[in-house]
């Protein structure tokens, strides 16, 4: 993997979020941006490894797939950052020297990973859309396990509303767990998360069985 050409990816994505006025507002907005970019790029590195895209490349469009959050979101923008991230990625990609089919290749999986749609031509090839199955994959860290429960005021709830909860967080992980992805490599990955939550629920329904009376 080209460490240099990593290293000024992550500069640039650095200082696009340091400029951003909302980010700067919210710092904790930023703190979680960089640290989903970050884990982003290593699932990405994982799938590109086993199926064997350019690992630089592939761990460079992960870096950059957010990198317009540091732009103002205004209506439809969360619709539109995938494609906005890609305009604002391109010179830049230009300016590392690769070539342009690759710069075209990145740019389309960046466009396409919110909504598979672009505003440009391109081709959906395997690594260009990997980069939203990277993505989707992070959105079943373990750590959202914590931020989905606190969403839903879980220790706030009583006791049946707290097993409609988990029954019906169960019924909708198991239904993804066929969701189709670009490669084996990520289906693999998105399979093992999913089941992981899928335990963890299971294990929670467990402990609301045995809390209400002796079994």
């Amino acid at each position: 993997m080209r460490e240099d050409l990593i290293k000024k990816t992550e500069e640039f994505v650095k200082e696009k979020f340091d400029g951003g006025r909302y980010l700067t507002e919210h710092p904790e907005a930023k703190r979680y941006r960089l640290a989903h970019t970050y884990r982003v790029a290593n699932v990405g590195r994982d799938i590109a490894r086993a199926e064997g895209f350019d690992e630089t490349e592939f761990v460079i469009a992960c870096l950059l797939h957010d990198v317009s959050y540091c732009e103002e979101f205004g209506e439809d923008g969360w619709r539109e950052h995938g494609r906005t991230s890609a305009r604002i990625a391109r010179p830049f990609l230009r300016s590392l020297g690769l070539p342009e089919d690759r710069v075209a290749d990145i740019c389309f999986g960046i466009a396409i990973h919110v909504d598979d749609e672009a505003d440009f031509e391109g081709e959906r090839t395997a690594f260009a859309r990997s980069v939203c199955d990277a993505d989707n994959i992070d959105r079943f860290d373990a750590y959202r396990i914590h931020e989905n429960l606190a969403a839903a005021k879980y220790t706030e709830l009583g006791p049946a509303e707290q097993r409609e909860h988990v029954e019906s967080r169960l019924a909708q992980l198991r239904s993804f767990l066929d969701i189709e992805f670009a490669t084996a490599t990520a289906r693999e990955l998105w399979r093992q998360r999913i089941e992981y939550y899928i335990g963890f629920y299971e294990k929670l329904l467990a402990q609301l069985d045995r809390s209400e009376k002796v079994l």
